[in-house]
């Protein structure tokens, strides 16, 4: 298997719901800023709407760093209006739902599941340049936390931002980071 890790976000053009609207996003919406693409399953599913819940209740602190969230499942852009308007979950959301209901940007990520027609739950965090820095992908029973997704975007920016300097497990701003070399080779 082949990483996607600092290749560039491939080409799409989708449909989303945002903001009681429709509009269409592709990849040029993610130049210049960071950019999370929230993959899941499904709507009016079980697991899915504590995690896009979840995500809603992180939103304002990812903006606050620059950073936009789309969540993408292969339902389509009217799908996410109605579990919109059915879901107290679902209204918390500010961030466009963009709906692959052919499966090809799922495809492109690699977490499409041809057999069901729906995506695992993927996590990826696009750089300014259009240059995938995180990529995580859990079995569709495992929900994910976005608290440590914002704790990842802080170090992926702060690694960005601090050539040289990496950010070690647990790491939080302010914390210790550390600057690799030889001299660092059996301390830690």
């Amino acid at each position: 298997m082949q990483t996607i890790i600092n290749s560039h976000i491939p080409e799409f053009k989708l449909q989303a719901y945002h903001k009681d609207a429709f509009k269409t996003v592709t990849q040029d919406d993610f130049k210049g800023k960071w950019s999370v693409l929230f993959f899941y399953p499904a709507d009016f599913t079980f697991v899915c709407p504590t995690e896009l819940g979840d995500v809603a209740d992180q939103y304002s602190k990812l903006t606050e760093m620059g950073v936009e969230v789309y969540s993408v499942s292969t339902d389509t852009h009217f799908v996410h209006k109605a579990w919109h308007d059915a879901s107290e979950t679902i209204k918390k959301i500010k961030f466009p739902m963009l709906a692959d209901p052919t499966g090809n940007l799922s495809r492109a990520m690699g977490v499409y599941i041809e057999e069901q027609g729906m995506a695992y739950r993927g996590t990826f965090l696009v750089n300014p340049d259009g240059l995938i820095k995180i990529a995580e992908i859990h079995d569709n029973g495992i929900g994910r936390n976005a608290e440590e997704l914002v704790r990842k975007v802080q170090a992926a920016k702060f690694v960005a931002e601090h050539p040289g300097e990496v950010c070690p497990a647990k790491w939080k701003p302010g914390e210790k980071t550390l600057t690799p070399s030889l001299n660092l080779v059996g301390k830690i």
